[in-house]
């Protein structure tokens, strides 16, 4: 193999953060938010691409899922709700929660659809934006973040590449909202890899008749038992990891061109027929996530979690909740990283339920709250941490959910 030898640089650390989010997505956006609010005086969200959201908005996933549980009542609060909130605030385009949001009963709700909404992703990506600029969190796009560097067991800077070149960003707290755990990774901290990997997806919006249509080409997930089905999906058996940059280049490839097929299937394009808008990231769901203190997994349904940060349900099916323990957070390495989102220690039996926007944005806010209260976070009092969030609305306990 032929190499060659970087030459070694000195770089110049251009500014210091209080707390760096790092990825755009809703995590992202919770964890930034959440960090200014509770005090950072300095917070910075770094995204690679040039809007907010993450698969929410430019991977055109644009289902809140729900923040109930689906018998009636709801369990994701704080920041869970209010994102979910201003997606719905300039209109919506289907899936309204009316009975959420007026005066209902547990079990009119519990017969009613779940407390979710689909959204304009286009809209939401601005109001995301104008909510964290109206709080003060500073915003660098098209930045990647290439390394990071690590002394005595705590990340004192990143390392990142956009259009002015390659600097420093120097760090107090670091927030891996990446989605695919590349801090961590880079960090040194110890992670998985989703094992099946991720079938090929590509959803898209169309104008049919003056009619604004989400189609949804493939799925999250197909388990194993399903495979000899994914040809007639989407033309396609490959799975992919999304963590190798020519792999991803394929699978986008795979997916322009079964967008393209599908939509003209419904004729060539006219001044009736168009199509609107095609996701602009890849649509992977689950790639590398941290291997934590503690990771959650399907058989905490409903267990009590001394330290829990919150509250997430079941997307897939109606009754299941389950309490967040803080340690799925952080790692066993670096003393100043914290996770949220997809990136989270949620074993493989649970990592499809904890990686959707309700979630996201549950342990963004804890995340975000922590790194501004702490940049040792195994240390943390986590009761106050708790407190914090209570005082933010958040529901901590299933039992108060009940009461």
């Amino acid at each position: 193999m032929k190499t060659i030898t970087e030459q070694a640089k000195t770089l110049e650390v251009k500014h210091e953060y209080d707390v760096i989010a790092v990825g755009g997505g809703i995590a992202g956006v919770a964890a930034a938010l959440a960090a200014k609010r509770a005090g950072a005086e300095k917070v910075l969200l770094i995204e690679k691409m040039y809007g907010l959201g993450g698969l929410a908005t430019l991977g055109l996933v644009t289902i809140y899922l729900p923040i109930c549980d689906g018998m009636g009542h709801q369990v994701s609060f704080g920041l869970a709700e209010e994102l979910l909130k201003l997606s719905m605030k300039d209109g919506i385009e289907c899936r309204d929660p009316v009975h959420w949001t007026s005066e209902y009963s547990v079990a009119e709700r519990a017969a009613a659809e779940r407390y979710e909404v689909q959204y304009n992703a286009n809209v939401y990506a601005i109001q995301l934006e104008q909510l964290l600029r109206k709080e003060g969190v500073d915003i660098l796009y098209g930045t990647s973040v290439c390394e990071v560097n690590v002394e005595n067991s705590r990340i004192n800077a990143l390392i990142v590449e956009n259009k002015s070149g390659r600097y420093a960003l120097g760090c107090k707290s670091v927030v891996d909202c990446s989605g695919d755990a590349d801090i961590c990774k880079f960090a040194g901290e110890e992670t998985a890899l989703y094992d099946q990997k991720n079938v090929l997806a590509t959803w898209y919006y169309d104008t049919n008749d003056s009619e604004y249509n989400l189609h949804m080409l493939g799925y999250a997930e197909v388990p194993d038992s399903d495979r000899q089905n994914l040809k007639e999906q989407l033309g396609t058996k490959e799975r992919f990891t999304g963590i190798d940059a020519e792999e991803i280049s394929h699978m986008m490839e795979l997916s322009h061109a079964q967008t393209l097929a599908d939509f003209l299937k419904k004729g060539k394009v006219t001044k009736k027929h168009s199509l609107s808008t095609i996701a602009s990231i890849p649509q992977l769901r689950m790639t590398r996530r941290l291997k934590g203190a503690l990771e959650l997994h399907a058989a905490d349904e409903k267990v009590y979690k001394e330290t829990s940060i919150g509250l997430i349900s079941n997307w897939r099916r109606r009754g299941p909740v389950y309490e967040v323990p803080f340690e799925t957070l952080y790692g066993n390495k670096i003393k100043n990283l914290i996770t949220a989102g997809r990136c989270m220690s949620a074993a493989e039996d649970i990592w499809d339920i904890a990686r959707v926007i309700p979630c996201c944005a549950v342990t963004g806010e804890a995340a975000g709250i922590a790194a501004a209260m702490t940049d040792d976070f195994a240390s943390l009092d986590v009761e106050k941490l708790q407190s914090h969030l209570v005082s933010n609305g958040v529901v901590l306990h299933w039992d108060d959910i009940e009461k």
